[in-house]
């Protein structure tokens, strides 16, 4: 009786530990099985690595551009304050000189396609728009004599410090064109409305108004491709030489 009881619990004894052995294997077998990283209940996409250096790309276009907007800023409170006493007696003689006001605002258009009013010195007759061309034209009879001035030393310019701090346009990038215009543009010129219009640009220090629409697009769109905050430094100390010699300007 004795020795039948021993041998029930022997095997019992044994059955359990196979019963184990099998479940650790079980157990051993899942835990070398990949899995896929869970995520709130969402397996995980594996990053792949040119995403990665995608987001990279990102990140810094965003750092870059508010490094960008930030010397917009400052640097265009401080010379919209430095150009008060130059602002204000050049807007006493062009009132003095012809009637009407003093500032022209004129619907351009910005970032993205985006129309807005750009601000500048009339240097015209009041109602130019209705007695010739919408562009410039060399030696044009509807420029003032003040407005000749204005021109040379591109004084005009001054008011659109005003968009900068509004917004609509950067110290530098393409100078905005008139709506007209760009409505003729191509897909690919139509690549430079990607990035705030400057009051100075590429193309302003590389012929000015001495150049084509064509030729201008080409230019600013090298710089959409290449622009950095260095090389804007470099453009805006490069227009100070080209406003002191002259070049390139109508009037």
């Amino acid at each position: 009786m004795l020795i039948g009881s021993r041998q029930r619990s022997a095997n019992w004894f044994l059955a359990m530990r196979a019963e184990y052995a099998s479940s650790a294997g079980r157990i051993a077998g899942l835990a070398r099985t990949p899995r896929a990283p869970v995520t709130g209940g969402l397996a995980a996409r594996p990053v792949v690595p040119h995403e990665v250096a995608a987001r990279r790309r990102h990140s810094g276009c965003l750092v870059s551009a508010a490094l960008k907007r930030g010397l917009d800023l400052v640097l265009g409170t401080a010379m919209l304050v430095a150009s008060v006493p130059v602002l204000v007696p050049a807007c006493l003689a062009v009132s003095l000189e012809t009637p009407g006001s003093p500032l022209y605002l004129q619907l351009r258009c910005g970032l993205q396609g985006r129309p807005f009013r750009i601000i500048k010195l009339r240097t015209m007759v009041a109602g130019a728009d209705r007695l010739g061309p919408a562009l410039t034209q060399a030696a044009d009879p509807r420029i003032t004599r003040v407005g000749s001035i204005l021109r040379r030393w591109s004084v005009d310019e001054l008011p659109q410090l005003l968009n900068v701090l509004a917004g609509q346009m950067s110290l530098v990038g393409p100078r905005p064109e008139l709506v007209p215009i760009v409505e003729t543009y191509t897909p690919r010129q139509r690549q430079v409305l990607q990035v705030r219009p400057g009051v100075t640009g590429w193309a302003q220090v590389n012929g000015r108004d001495d150049l084509s629409i064509p030729d201008k697009l080409e230019l600013e769109l090298w710089y959409v491709g290449n622009r950095t905050l260095r090389r804007d430094l470099a453009i805006l100390a490069r227009t100070a030489r080209v406003v002191l010699s002259g070049q390139g300007t109508k009037r």
